[in-house]
């Protein structure tokens, strides 16, 4: 059974420009399907579903749909890491390699290193304080993929996108013979850490990385429809994903078929359990998670972190001078705790309210921030691949702040 339907409080406050800016990226064919919520406190004031489950049924997009959330499965990792060190089983600034032995001594590509083998040794070790804060010297594979290291990548068959026929040792096995893109804690680079964080879950607890969530976070926040695929039972519910038809044009309009529902690649069980990527959930469900995060760590009775636990989370984690950039997104201002990128300094058009917000999103269109300033969180949510940094998602959260900040 899918989680009671979210229900919202009379707050007030007038969320029509908001629904009809949202309206108008399904009326333009800029997106299939996109929901909206917009939490005050603990009160959920605006929950819509606009669009379709898919383009070509045209069937209503349900409020208990199912979503790919990938890359905002890094935050429940993150939380996930963190009981852990609530529970003693490790201190952030401990050697990567106490734990997982194969991550000791990595070599470092020289910043002008023309190929795989120019690499010096390293500075200091792998903490476990830069897995979680995208500061180890990780990368990714497809983000620069003319890059020497994301070369390095792909040639050692690490590419969380295409293979997850492998479990999280042998991707940790791969990662780590290959060499860091930068000395331990110097720079900020989106990496596969958070899957690294999930396999150091494993060592620490002793289970199956999907067990544990299950055991500590999805059962006790009762997230019924959270995990790493999507049974035959629930298909109907788990939207379409597309992409645009020119990538480079994101205004675009037009989409084509990115990932089919009943055949795709959540339709049965994978061995890599992707910390960074690898969910699927419901609005619902994450409302559960994201409240107890607003809530000091917190639901319902139910104790998942402590409250100082969380502030430690939404501190810097980064070397002075070092923040968050990505090689096709400007992302000013911004610096990376532990599991959180962090709004340290506004920008131009920045809402006053949004200073010390704390966000992340998934790559397919799925975006969560928490405002503590103005009490406000938000959640924008479609399936568009990319989705990460898009027009629709800017205006959602401008709108969400305009209104009820």
């Amino acid at each position: 059974m899918p989680a009671p339907p979210i229900e919202t409080v009379d707050s007030g406050l007038d969320f029509s420009p908001l629904h009809e800016a949202m309206q108008q990226y399904i009326d333009r064919d800029i997106l299939a399907c996109v929901s909206t919520l917009v939490m005050k406190g603990q009160d959920v004031v605006d929950y819509q579903t606009f669009g379709y489950m898919d383009t070509d049924s045209r069937t209503p997009l349900r409020p208990d749909a199912i979503y790919r959330i990938y890359s905002n499965t890094k935050i429940v990792t993150s939380v996930a890491l963190m009981m852990l060190y609530e529970d003693g089983k490790l201190d952030l600034d401990e050697p990567l390699g106490t734990y997982m032995p194969e991550f000791a001594d990595l070599p470092v590509l020289k910043p002008d290193a023309a190929g795989i083998e120019d690499v010096v040794e390293a500075t200091e070790p792998i903490r476990i304080r830069h897995i979680l804060s995208h500061s180890a010297g990780f990368s990714y594979g497809f983000i620069e993929p003319e890059s020497v290291i994301d070369q390095a990548y792909l040639q050692g068959c690490v590419n969380v996108l295409a293979d997850a026929t492998i479990d999280l040792e042998e991707f940790c096995h791969r990662v780590a013979k290959l060499p860091l893109a930068y000395q331990p804690g110097s720079s900020w680079r989106y990496s596969v850490a958070t899957d690294v964080c999930a396999r150091l879950v494993e060592v620490l607890s002793g289970e199956k990385f999907g067990d544990y969530l299950q055991r500590r976070l999805f059962t006790p926040l009762a997230m019924v429809d959270t995990g790493f695929w999507v049974p035959p039972e629930k298909s109907e519910r788990f939207i379409t994903m597309y992409a645009p038809l020119d990538l480079l044009d994101p205004m675009k309009p037009g989409m084509t078929l990115a990932d089919d529902p009943a055949s795709g690649e959540y339709s049965q069980p994978r061995a890599l359990q992707s910390g960074g990527g690898g969910l699927v959930s419901t609005v619902a469900d994450y409302l559960s998670f994201v409240r107890m995060i607003v809530n000091g760590g917190e639901l319902g009775g139910t104790r998942i972190l402590k409250p100082e636990t969380l502030r430690l989370m939404r501190s810097n984690q980064l070397a002075q001078g070092v923040s968050v950039a990505f090689p096709m997104w400007a992302m000013p201002g911004t610096v990376f705790g532990l599991g959180f990128a962090l709004r340290q300094q506004l920008q131009e058009g920045d809402p006053a309210a949004s200073r010390d917000e704390y966000f992340w999103g998934g790559m397919a269109g799925t975006h969560t921030w928490m405002a503590p300033e103005a009490d406000l969180m938000g959640m924008c949510c479609t399936q568009r691949m990319p989705g990460f940094w898009h027009p629709f998602s800017h205006q959602f959260r401008s709108l969400a702040y305009e209104i009820a900040a």
